[in-house]
């Protein structure tokens, strides 16, 4: 009513207004509406011509995507809370239970200083499994600190140059390197835009892996670095010669706290190939495993390129 009094007051058309009815069956009716003025010889307004395009359907869709961004800011908001206390968590469970296994470590190791003399050899391996026990529960409660940190960084990316960065992984695995007399071979890496220290993190993983699971049928251990670049992306493959996986662990290999060997035959936690497809994951990239028993095992990583 108020389009049309303004239409016959002024003369001058309104176009492309919604209009929002009721129907009798309750449902609303939205309607895209032009109006323009009728004239007749002596150009005087004697009418008015409407049109009424249905855009109910996009309405509703409207609507529903409004509701569908209010249900998702939030379940963001939910997110970003319950990250929060979980962060919190890792920081209480850091602190406060770490401070307990010192304690309990440190007297267990001075029963075993002062009295050892006194205890026979079942005495000593009780008192030796508990403080190895303590030491290893420090061990996890420190991968599960790191494993919450992941994709948690103040630092801005920068140029990496992978080819530095793998040679600075050599130097601190030396000492593995030389006991499996290991020979590592690496193909002209790029340098990347990416975080330095998750991205050390992952090819340090992969390759303190590849120098721990070996075989002993071997006269050396041989990883290979190498990378093929995709359209949207980096493709880098770490392959070794070591014990090889079966193809049912392909997957269980990346979840936390899964182990395929005892702590007897390969020492760890399970963390480290959790944490790096955490950190490959928290970058867009993708991380899986081709492998036989006995032959080795290749690792591939995807990062999208950036610029």
């Amino acid at each position: 009513y108020t389009h049309d009094m303004e239409i016959l007051q002024t003369g001058k058309p309104v176009i492309n207004y919604e209009e929002v009815f009721t129907r009798a069956n309750g449902k609303k009716l939205w309607l895209l509406t032009s109006k323009v003025p009728l004239r007749n010889n002596q150009n005087e307004i004697i009418g008015i011509l409407g049109i009424g395009r249905d855009i109910t359907d996009r309405k509703v869709a409207e609507e529903n995507l409004k509701k569908s961004n209010l249900d998702l800011e939030k379940y963001i908001k939910d997110i970003v809370i319950s990250n929060q206390e979980l962060e919190q968590f890792a920081y209480v469970a850091s602190h406060d239970l770490q401070e307990p296994l010192r304690m309990v470590t440190s007297f267990l190791t001075q029963l075993d200083n002062k009295y050892s003399h006194s205890l026979d050899e079942k005495g000593k391996t009780y008192i030796h499994f508990a403080v190895d026990g303590a030491k290893r529960m420090r061990q996890i409660i420190l991968d599960l600190l790191e494993y919450s940190r992941v994709g948690k960084t103040d630092s801005e990316q920068e140029q990496v140059d992978l080819n530095v960065l793998i040679n600075e992984i050599k130097i601190l695995c030396s000492k593995q390197i030389k006991e499996k007399k290991a020979v590592i071979t690496v193909a002209n890496l790029p340098t990347i835009l990416n975080y330095e220290t998750p991205l050390r993190q992952v090819f340090q993983n992969l390759i303190s892996n590849a120098l721990k699971y070996t075989r002993s049928n071997v006269a050396n251990t041989t990883i290979d670095i190498s990378v093929v670049e995709l359209k949207k992306e980096w493709q880098f493959a770490i392959a070794d010669n070591g014990i090889g996986i079966s193809k049912e662990y392909f997957n269980k290999i990346f979840v936390i706290f899964q182990r395929l060997h005892t702590k007897e035959e390969f020492a760890g936690t399970g963390m480290g190939l959790a944490v790096t497809k955490k950190i490959i994951d928290s970058q867009g990239g993708r991380i899986w495993v081709e492998s036989e028993e006995g032959v080795g095992s290749t690792f591939y990583i995807t990062l999208p390129k950036t610029t």
